[in-house]
């Protein structure tokens, strides 16, 4: 398989796609300059990742922004597992792997031997694919979690709100955050305001006010507090960055 230079994304088959956000790649050019320094924002998701060379690594789910340094030729591969997902798939709770990037045979054994850094591309994205649906067919996602995570795309809710709505304690649904998210459900919810504010700007729009209150945040001031504290730089950057920014983790 010839994957053209850049990142791309492809829908899963049909029945992950409740534990599954998407497949994807990355792949690098081979020219000496083609090397890149990509931008990785917060997404709300964790993903099995190979890396051709080197085999598969777990990203677990980011707090903040993150540089990745990718040398020319280099080729990923990988299966993002949506929030409350992933730590059912990979049996980790994923706050025990948050911010980190953790090699697969660490946490799943048994796919060190299936994904190798060797394996041509092809047979690496169907073994990953494979991978993912037997890893969610032994441990489903987590059916309440997957639920507060749509109700959370509203960014107006209200965390009683939500517990009520799903007829589940606040602290037994933090818990449950953390082992299949890696973070409480306050910090899912302002990744996913950020991502919306991101693709808002990423189709052109340059009112940050508006923006701001399209992706639901009290204010521009809000915008600007929120953008610094989960990326390390201002809404104009932001917005200027993001539709470029490759995603994973």
């Amino acid at each position: 398989m010839q994957l053209s230079p850049g990142y791309r994304e492809w829908a899963p088959p049909a029945p992950l796609r409740d534990a599954v956000a998407c497949v994807w790649s990355q792949v690098v050019g081979t020219e000496p300059a083609g090397g890149r320094d990509v931008w990785v924002l917060p997404d709300a998701c964790s993903d099995l990742i190979w890396h051709q060379g080197l085999g598969a690594v777990v990203a677990g789910p980011d707090t903040s922004a993150w540089h990745a340094p990718l040398a020319p030729g280099t080729v990923l591969v990988g299966v993002r597992f949506r929030p409350g997902a992933g730590g059912p798939a990979l049996r980790v709770p994923l706050v025990e792997v948050r911010n980190q990037r953790v090699l697969v045979a660490d946490l799943v054994r048994p796919l060190r031997a299936a994904l190798p850094g060797d394996l041509p591309v092809e047979a690496a994205l169907a073994r990953l694919v494979d991978a993912a649906a037997r890893l969610v067919d032994d441990g489903p996602p987590d059916g309440a979690v997957l639920a507060a995570a749509r109700l959370l795309a509203d960014p107006a809710l209200r965390l009683p709100a939500l517990t009520d709505r799903l007829g589940i304690s606040e602290r037994h649904l933090r818990r449950r955050f953390h082992d299949t998210v890696g973070y409480g459900p306050k910090t899912l919810q302002r990744v996913l305001r950020l991502r919306t504010f991101v693709r808002r700007a990423a189709e052109g729009d340059s009112d940050l006010a508006g923006l701001a209150a399209a992706a639901g945040y009290a204010d521009q001031a809000h915008l600007t507090r929120e953008c610094r504290d989960l990326t390390g730089v201002t809404p104009s950057v932001l917005a200027g960055r993001g539709s470029t920014s490759w995603p994973p983790g």
